[in-house]
């Protein structure tokens, strides 16, 4: 199967939907907020109902053209909204409005590098603003579905990519990229679990070395990375397979079922004259002036790929460092103003992409969260470069102020501090080699692992609170000389 998959190449574009962090709707002032009782956050737009007309959320706006900047696109100043008719249970009005003709902005380009893979650039060729729809629930138990409309409504930018990616690692890739940009901005909290951002694969595969496109097909109901790799996976090998018994591939959208493993067919994939699209007619065009757009990107922040170069530029640090600091917006920050109090960034980036993360996996919080301040493991880091504490005991002390509290009142109140008097270091050494004749004499025979069990031991008779140096020193002198 390996050689059969090898004289065949997978084409995939992407169409990426991400929810925008506005507190109200696109077109109505209904609450836009995730995880209300089903059907309590909207109204008769909402719902459909005859004799009502939107009115264009202005944040909406200023979060979408953010995003699209941020993409390097081309924002237009002149936008226009259309009708996409077709029929679904979710969507009570019968049509969805997007911007099919003229959409928000075009022409971006994101920089990628998959894992094991060489960077490369994934072009955009639209960001356009429309509205969700509802939210159908299936009960396959009893045969019925209900359907929630609180998401219709809810502002959407749907991000399409050219047919650039050739695997599930490099849709990843771009995907993780993606998600990293838009929270940096505060466009979206990007949350795949409360579906703010969802994306549709288009998939289809043709004879290495051919330029025409195969027939595609799309994929849905890709809810998380995993999925998305797992599904790729999964059609590029259906397809494959078809096409080698000498079958054809048939232009549908499929959904993934994560329990079977697969894609399921749904229904054929419908062309952009079955939705009968015409312009909007309650919606003017979207005008944009030229001074509007000019202060939103005078005012747009460093975004993450600035920031990696920038790390590694100035402070040295290896890209693998710079990509894991720069994964949250909240964990850079803390990165720079511990930095900026005097810590070397290296050993900053150490702790943080160790002890920190590890205490935000364990809390399952993001770093916006944490109550631990920069100031703190400055302190904790002071404490260690002036031989107060050793490495294991700073552990400790970070642990215990990580929700708050003085690392130096911990260290003095706990009695952490490392014993300085060598004559007492001198003495624990002694006595551990009193008390364990066995690992000395395996140390005399060449046996280096029983000196770590030596130092081990005389750490634990001293509390943990010796410096490992000086007991390395003086037990090393005590074995040689003895």
């Amino acid at each position: 199967m390996e050689d059969r998959i090898a004289r065949w190449e997978t084409v995939i574009g992407l169409e990426t939907h991400v929810e925008l962090a506005t507190e109200r709707k696109l077109f109505c002032s209904c609450s836009a907020a995730f995880g209300a009782p089903a059907n309590q956050n909207c109204c008769p737009l909402c719902l459909g109902e005859p004799g009502v007309r939107p009115v264009l959320n202005e944040k909406a706006v200023e979060l979408a053209v953010r995003g699209a900047l941020a993409l390097g696109c081309r924002v237009e100043t002149v936008s226009v909204f259309d009708r996409k008719h077709y029929s679904s249970p979710d969507l009570p009005r019968g049509y969805q409005i997007t911007q099919f003709y003229r959409p928000l902005a075009r022409d971006g380009a994101v920089r990628i590098t998959p894992e094991n893979g060489q960077e490369h650039t994934v072009h955009i060729a639209q960001v356009h603003l429309e509205d969700d729809a509802g939210r159908l629930f299936h009960d396959w138990e009893h045969g019925d579905t209900r359907v929630d409309f609180n998401r219709s409504g809810v502002p959407l930018i749907e991000i399409v990519t050219r047919p650039d990616f050739r695997n599930g690692d490099e849709v990843v890739a771009y995907l993780e990229e993606l998600k990293t940009i838009l929270q940096y901005l505060g466009v979206s909290d990007c949350k795949l679990q409360e579906g703010s951002l969802r994306c549709d694969v288009n998939l289809s595969v043709r004879p290495e070395g051919s330029t025409e496109l195969g027939t595609r097909t799309e994929m849905k109901n890709l809810g998380s990375f995993r999925a998305v790799r797992r599904a790729i996976e999964y059609e590029s090998r259906r397809q494959i397979a078809l096409l080698e018994r000498g079958e054809r591939v048939v232009q549908e959208t499929r959904r993934w079922d994560e329990d079977r493993n697969e894609s399921i067919s749904m229904r054929s994939k419908e062309d952009a004259r079955d939705y009968h699209y015409f312009p909007e007619p309650d919606l003017p065009p979207l005008v944009l002036s030229e001074e509007y757009l000019l202060d939103l990107r005078a005012r747009q922040p460093e975004l993450p790929g600035e920031k990696r170069a920038r790390y590694s530029r100035e402070y040295g640090l290896p890209d693998y460092d710079a990509r894991m600091l720069t994964g949250q917006r909240a964990l850079a920050e803390f990165f720079e103003r511990t930095v900026a109090l005097g810590a070397q960034p290296k050993q900053a980036a150490n702790w943080i992409m160790g002890q920190v993360l590890r205490q935000l996996s364990q809390r399952n919080i993001g770093a916006e969260h944490m109550s631990l301040s920069p100031e703190a493991l400055v302190k904790i880091l002071a404490l260690v470069e002036e031989g107060r504490i050793n490495r294991n005991t700073a552990v400790q002390v970070f642990d215990a102020v990580f929700d708050g509290g003085d690392p130096e009142q911990y260290v003095k109140a706990n009695r952490l501090e490392q014993v300085s008097d060598t004559g007492l270091v001198e003495r624990a050494v002694e006595r551990v080699i009193r008390e364990n004749p066995g690992p000395v004499s395996d140390f005399r025979a060449g046996k280096e692992k029983s000196f770590g069990f030596l130092v081990g031991q005389t750490m634990r008779l001293l509390g943990g609170k010796a410096d490992p140096k000086t007991i390395n020193i003086i037990l090393k002198n005590k074995l040689v000389v003895e």
